[in-house]
């Protein structure tokens, strides 16, 4: 059975973006992307895949589910699909994406298409955002796996927006990358 495994870059004080969505106070250092691009291939979105060198084939996830803000980016640089190497499944209720055959709309009840997803063969499904989305999900996130930046904001899009109650994470390991940045992986439990 798949698993659906959260990767998301956060800050110190656990927020991934900022108020309005940013990621730019997030260090981009080249020798950080290096690291989690030869760990994480399949996460390079197709934009930046020949600049930095990445070709490998996905080593983790053949799946992404995101929330439309987290696909905007994409969209706003002309593509269809920031990562046309995956299936991508879009949770909007919004009927304006583009026709991409390798994005799937989904418009209603995000929980029931993780749960088909996950009785499907293949790589685990990869949770790339946002926080709605993942704190509507919380109860299917069988794993966190944390890119912490060495940087606070004060305030932003935190990593769970609206979930319901506490859940239990237990500390499966942690390795530094280049940066300061620290890759911290959790199990449910």
């Amino acid at each position: 059975m798949r698993r659906l495994v959260y990767l998301v870059a956060t800050s110190l004080d656990g927020f991934i973006a900022d108020d309005d969505g940013g990621v730019d106070a997030f260090p981009a250092d080249p020798d950080t992307l290096a690291a989690i691009f030869a760990e994480y291939p399949e996460t390079c979105p197709a934009h930046a895949r020949e600049a930095l060198g990445v070709d490998a084939p996905p080593r983790h996830f053949d799946t992404v589910l995101l929330g439309r803000r987290t696909h905007q980016p994409a969209l706003d640089a002309g593509l269809s699909s920031g990562y046309p190497h995956l299936r991508q499944y879009v949770v909007t209720s919004r009927d304006d994406l583009p026709d991409d055959p390798t994005v799937t709309r989904v418009a209603d009840d995000p929980v029931a298409t993780v749960r088909a997803l996950k009785e499907e063969d293949g790589l685990d499904v990869w949770l790339c955002g946002g926080g709605d989305l993942a704190g509507t999900l919380v109860e299917e996130i069988d794993e966190l796996r944390l890119k912490v930046n060495p940087v606070s904001l004060g305030s932003g899009v935190p990593l769970f927006r609206g979930a319901s109650r506490p859940v239990r994470w237990t500390l499966d390991g942690a390795s530094a990358l280049p940066g300061g940045v620290v890759l911290q992986r959790y199990l449910r439990g």
